[in-house]
């Protein structure tokens, strides 16, 4: 670690492989396969507070759509710590261990340590890049040069993170076969994918949407060319404020404003501040785990919610014409804005779930109902 910390343990996963990457841990105790898969994981070592990992296995995938546990077609973090992981998983749907999986995408991971001892620290002193090395028992590891990777390798905030996990295409997404919205009535929704989650594609498609997955530079004229009914901007990692999103996504939507409704998630929500001017900064370890509580100031009410960011929205930074709808009971941070007069809202956290609580997914069918509102107005 890049403070001079120095841990040994037991390697599974790629053999022969480091990895560079900010470590973080999430506190879920079930959902690591989804964990692994999530595009917002990018430029991440992802460290898993639950000592047990891998005792209900993992679901291979190839080809075709993909199986619920996989929320991208690959495992996005750099690396995986644990405290232990299980070697004879059970579960009818279980095709490979928790160390197969890793091996298979190429990806190193570390067990026997003390997970907790690491998340204080992280709590402590706040989110530290790091490296993580797996070898053969008798091969020789150079301490030195992996702390110098770890102290000297700029942050993964500094690269463009999005534009390594977005689509470079326009993709048609097919729904499902018995939706839940009237195929007559179905909806365009527009994802500007910044590293979306399958799982939120899935929402969208089995409530009858026709999903068109844009890369996050899409410019406003195609955007406008598609004529969507919504706008939904999807979770992804690193700075939402770095200028490769400030000058595309942030600008794209800027341009949009006002003429489609618009839905944020995670970085989404985060995106959507700067687009009305307000300003985003860096948490001192983030949220990350399916049990995060968040107030709606509406009606009082809490719910769960499943969260992976380590970037907030500054509450002072709004303009007036932004109100906060929702925020985090555990430190007050924003959880949820809309917009006073246009159909624009965002929610810092996961509706969609995979992993955790589901209590939240009515949140697209508010987004749905926007957009209905908006088709029955142009017509």
């Amino acid at each position: 670690m890049e403070d001079g910390t120095i841990l040994s343990g037991k390697g599974f996963g790629a053999a022969h492989k480091s990895a560079f990457g900010e470590l973080v841990f999430n506190t879920g105790m079930t959902g690591y396969q989804e964990a692994l898969t999530d595009p917002s994981y990018n430029g991440q070592i992802l460290m898993m507070t639950y000592p047990l990992i891998g005792n209900y296995g993992c679901v291979p995938f190839s080809s075709g759509r993909l199986p619920p546990e996989w929320q991208s077609p690959k495992i996005q973090a750099e690396g995986f710590v644990v405290r232990e992981f299980c070697t004879t998983p059970v579960h009818r749907h279980s095709g490979l261990t928790i160390d197969e999986f890793l091996k298979s995408q190429g990806i190193p991971g570390i067990s026997e340590l003390d997970t907790r001892a690491l998340t204080i620290k992280t709590r402590q002193f706040g989110t530290m890049k790091s490296v993580i090395a797996t070898y053969d028992a008798d091969s020789e590891i150079d301490i030195d040069k992996l702390l110098q990777t770890a102290r000297n390798t700029p942050s993964p905030d500094t690269t463009n993170l999005v534009s390594e996990v977005s689509t470079t295409e326009i993709n048609h997404e097919t729904p499902f076969d018995k939706p839940q919205g009237k195929l007559q009535d179905k909806k365009t929704i527009a994802v500007i994918d910044c590293g979306v989650k399958a799982n939120i594609i899935n929402e969208l498609t089995a409530r009858g949407c026709r999903v068109v997955r844009m890369p996050y530079n899409t410019s406003a004229d195609e955007i406008n060319r598609l004529k969507p009914d919504g706008i939904l901007v999807s979770n992804g990692p690193g700075d939402p404020a770095h200028p490769a999103l400030m000058s595309s996504t942030v600008k794209t939507l800027q341009a949009l404003v006002g003429s489609y409704p618009i839905f944020g998630i995670c970085l989404g929500h985060q995106i959507l501040s700067l687009v009305f001017g307000g300003k985003t900064y860096k948490l001192k370890f983030g949220h990350r785990g399916a049990n995060q509580p968040v107030k709606d100031l509406s009606n009082g009410k809490v719910y769960i919610t499943s969260q992976n960011h380590g970037f907030a929205v500054d509450p002072n930074s709004l303009p007036a014409e932004m109100e906060i709808t929702g925020i985090n009971v555990n430190d007050g941070t924003v959880e949820a804005m809309r917009h006073k007069k246009l159909p624009v809202f965002s929610v810092q956290y996961h509706p969609e779930a995979s992993p955790g609580p589901w209590d939240s997914k009515y949140l697209f069918d508010e987004f749905i109902k926007l957009a209905t509102e908006a088709q029955r107005a142009q017509s």
